[in-house]
């Protein structure tokens, strides 16, 4: 996967990406959790999703927050972090002019960011939000969500507790002409360990009808559990292999549970 080193609004964002054969191929952009609690594109979770889009045939770029591995910078309590993030979304809409979409996915804090960048951007037509941190910062900016999405978290998280994220979701579900998804993963923490194959699945079964689902009326679905086979193929071994990540860069789950705004 080729690396990549882009000037973002302070200095240096340092990225890896992955070039889908077709120019018309759909763009996603991964971003990763918390600058201040190990979070990096190396993060597990962030690094199985970016896989996952490259296998459904995305365009997928992922990249490190302000202050992060090479990237240039310092932590600017999500303002400056959603400039790096619209930053790359400027620099992939440019390398694919002729994207048929663009789609945004974030794990915890980049989840927050991933929203808000939909928000300001109505080239982004879908969106994956993993245990976005509900109870930790605003998401009023939500009003109304413009795209239709899924949002996916454990129902043992005990960062992001699963109630403040339904709460969320019922607030969506009020909207109108868009399709929200609610998967629970069944005993999965924040971090999803030992439940990274079913996040896995979850993230390929909604790709799976990506396009479609752009030009759905609105509905709200809730799915508990995995709704996959939990036999593992060879392809799904080799998504799940972590082995040419540079470090477990895996966020800190103790310092995470204090990762709250003031």
């Amino acid at each position: 996967m080729p690396e990549i080193i882009i000037n973002g609004p302070v200095g240096r964002l340092e990225g890896r990406y992955h070039l889908a054969p077709n120019l018309d191929a759909p763009v996603a952009l991964i971003l990763h959790p918390h600058p201040l609690h190990g979070g990096s594109m190396n993060n597990k979770v962030t690094y199985l999703t970016y896989q996952a889009f490259a296998q459904k045939g995305f365009t997928v770029m992922r990249f490190n927050f302000r202050g992060v591995g090479r990237s240039e910078g310092v932590y600017d309590e999500g303002e400056g972090e959603l400039g790096d993030a619209a930053t790359l979304l400027d620099w992939l809409q440019a390398f694919r002019p002729n994207a048929r979409s663009f789609w945004v996915s974030g794990f915890s804090f980049g989840a927050w960011i991933g929203m808000q960048l939909l928000m300001r951007r109505p080239e982004v037509r879908g969106f994956i939000s993993i245990a976005p941190p509900a109870n930790m910062y605003d998401f009023s900016f939500l009003a109304p969500c413009p795209v239709s999405g899924m949002i996916v978290h454990g129902n043992r998280d005990d960062i992001v507790p699963p109630d403040s994220v339904k709460l969320l979701i019922e607030k969506l579900s009020k909207q109108r002409g868009i399709t929200i998804s609610h998967n629970v993963i069944e005993g999965a923490g924040h971090f999803f360990k030992e439940h990274m194959l079913e996040l896995n699945q979850q993230i390929l079964s909604y790709l799976d009808g990506a396009d479609l689902r752009e030009q759905e009326p609105f509905r709200y679905l809730e799915k508990k559990g995995s709704t996959h086979s939990s036999e593992t193929t060879d392809q799904e071994e080799n998504l799940l292999d972590f082995d040419d990540l540079e470090e477990d860069d895996e966020d800190d789950e103790d310092d995470l549970k204090y990762a709250i705004n003031d």
